[in-house]
């Protein structure tokens, strides 16, 4: 296993990510214990020493069964991560009684990483809304030691990103962002990871494979990567590109069994960062796969002038691309509903006049007809 220094500790550059843990008959509540216990022991025998959870993990179960798992093991043997769950609003007026609820659950006297969860355009009014005193509680549960290192976790874009380094920047001491080769380019990872740097922040890394899909090549897609490094399994791509990120500390990984759990400490058994030559034909694969399913909007905003319901067309398109490519997912919706109901998809009434000036001749308003229709779903 390598090693990744942060402050005065040695952490295990693969972290166990308790999000998709083995689960039994496919329903998520229902995690197998028994075989997650076992991942931990071969992850803690094999040097990985960081393990990440959170109050919604399969429905509340992660942070019950990793706990009862890392209790049969020294408590200096391992770093454990939690977060407050902000995603939901009712939970901003409950941070005492969750961190206090959390700390049981997981069986320990403290944390030793604590995150901010998904700050995102949903929540960032209510983070920063010193009615909730969300960070003056987290901060005294540090100043305590009760919380060790505080940072949080990010889905906005870069906007809210922004907003929540100018409040809470200074007292943040890493970030953990959806990272990968797709969403270097599809989601502002370069820019997001270069305005953690001007801030002297370490990032964290979630959804390294997205959520599979870099997982799961096709033939084509993969062939000139085997032609590079035939050794070399298809999933540690992605994570030899995040090795090539100086900013880069842990990458967390949501293994669900255990042939996942040992090809990913295989992997990290050494750290083979790409070339210059490696790194364009990862980023030409991932052009390649965005524009597969991408509408290709330039956000030249010739639209928007035309539009008699004043939408902002590309961000809409943006995040219509992000919807199908995924398949789905919760970025898109979170995002659409913070919007008032007359600049959502729906609010498209199919008038055409947008598409008589896009130079890339996109059919905006079946675009937005599909999308609301996507939204429902």
């Amino acid at each position: 296993m390598i090693y990744r220094d942060f402050q005065d500790l040695k952490l295990s550059a693969l972290g166990m990510g308790c999000m998709r843990l083995p689960v039994i008959g496919g329903d998520d509540a229902r995690v197998d214990e028994d075989a997650a216990a076992e991942m931990v022991d071969y992850a803690m025998a094999n040097g990985v020493n960081y393990y990440d959870t959170a109050w919604g993990y399969h429905s509340g179960n992660s942070e019950l069964v990793l706990g009862r798992a890392l209790a049969r093991h020294p408590r200096d043997s391992f770093y454990i991560a939690d977060k407050f769950p902000g995603y939901d609003l009712s939970n901003m007026p409950k941070v005492q009684e969750i961190f206090e609820a959390q700390l049981k659950k997981c069986q320990v006297d403290h944390f030793d990483f604590y995150l901010f969860h998904n700050v995102c355009e949903m929540n960032i009014d209510a983070y920063l809304d010193p009615r909730y005193g969300i960070h003056d509680y987290l901060m005294e549960q540090k100043r305590n030691g009760r919380i060790r290192h505080l940072g949080f976790s990010c889905h906005g874009n870069l906007p809210v990103l922004k907003r929540f380094l100018e409040a809470y920047g200074k007292d943040m001491e890493f970030c953990q962002l959806q990272l990968n080769y797709i969403d270097w380019s599809f989601q502002n990872g370069r820019e997001k990871v270069a305005l953690l740097d001007s801030h002297h922040i370490p990032v964290w890394v979630m959804e390294p494979l997205r959520g599979g899909r870099l997982a799961r090549l096709s033939e084509a897609e993969s062939a000139p990567l085997k032609e590079m490094r035939p050794e070399e399994p298809v999933p540690a791509w992605a994570f030899r590109f995040l090795q090539s990120i100086p900013s880069v500390t842990m990458i967390l990984s949501g293994m669900s069994d255990m042939e996942q759990l040992k090809a990913n400490v295989a992997t990290f058994a050494e750290d083979k960062p790409l070339n210059d030559e490696e790194t364009a034909a990862i980023a030409g694969i991932a052009d390649e796969m965005i524009a597969s399913s991408a509408l290709p909007c330039t956000a030249c905003r010739y639209c928007t002038a035309h539009c008699p319901r004043h939408l902002d067309i590309p961000e809409l398109i943006k995040l219509y691309n992000e919807h199908r490519f995924t398949g789905g997912g919760f970025i898109a919706p979170m995002v659409v509903g913070t919007l008032p109901e007359d600049k959502r998809p729906s609010a498209c009434v199919g008038c055409r006049s947008c598409e008589k000036v896009c130079p890339q001749q996109i059919k905006i308003s079946e675009m937005m007809k599909d999308f609301a229709e996507r939204l429902k779903a």
